[in-house]
């Protein structure tokens, strides 16, 4: 049983994939953090991955069963035949992959849809589109993460972006704890992180600081 998209589960969203993680058990790392209370997790396996096509479809399916037990999201990015294969709660996808419209009309009523914004132009676009549940805006701020990233947002630009968009808005890239105040000023339902929770000395207490500066009052 797929979850329903809610800007809530935009708060506390951890990316990541097996790249991200050198040495360890993504199937703990992802645990951990849905313990601490990530409100949604992306399946993000790219880059310096060295999975086999077949071991990140096995490590996605272990991942996506500890999703649904802890009644979290469980997001693909890109790849759309894998997030139906796993029967994913989303998809994210960027402005680079598979035009929108025909990844909308794939996975309709099975999944919702998340896009990569990072112009107003872009977002204009996403507006105009039928079947968006979210955007994802960014980079915020310079990133290590990706070596694609688009050119640094910035808090004014996120603030235009969110105030554009006509659905909610996840912050993402280069987002430290200490700058999560601000990211939630500008309106964004929440953040979306790599490294600030790969990197975590404390993970219970890094997911307590993005619910905490997206509480509503």
């Amino acid at each position: 049983m797929t979850l329903k998209f809610e800007p809530t589960q935009l708060r506390a969203y951890f990316v990541c994939g097996t790249q991200d993680v050198p040495g360890q058990d993504l199937n703990m790392v992802v645990q951990t953090a849905l313990d601490a209370g990530i409100t949604a997790f992306q399946y993000r396996d790219k880059g310096n991955s060295q999975l086999t096509t077949a071991e990140r479809f096995a490590l996605g399916q272990q991942l996506r069963e500890r999703c649904a037990q802890a009644h979290v999201p469980f997001i693909v990015d890109d790849d759309v035949e894998l997030a139906l294969a796993l029967q994913a709660d989303g998809v994210h996808v960027g402005q680079k992959d598979d035009r929108v419209t025909q990844v909308i009309q794939r996975v309709a009523n099975q999944m919702f849809v998340g896009l990569s914004c990072s112009t107003l132009a872009e977002v204009q676009i996403a507006n105009q589109l039928e079947g968006i549940a979210y955007l994802g805006s960014g980079p915020i701020f310079p990133t290590t993460s990706k070596a694609d990233a688009d050119p640094v947002v910035g808090l004014t630009g996120l603030r235009q972006l969110v105030m554009t968009a006509s659905c909610p808005v996840v912050a993402i890239g280069g987002i430290t704890v200490a700058q999560l105040p601000a990211i939630a000023a500008t309106g964004a339902a929440g953040a979306a992180v790599i490294s600030m929770l790969t990197r975590s000395p404390d993970m219970a207490a890094t997911v307590k600081a993005m619910l905490t500066a997206t509480e509503v009052h």
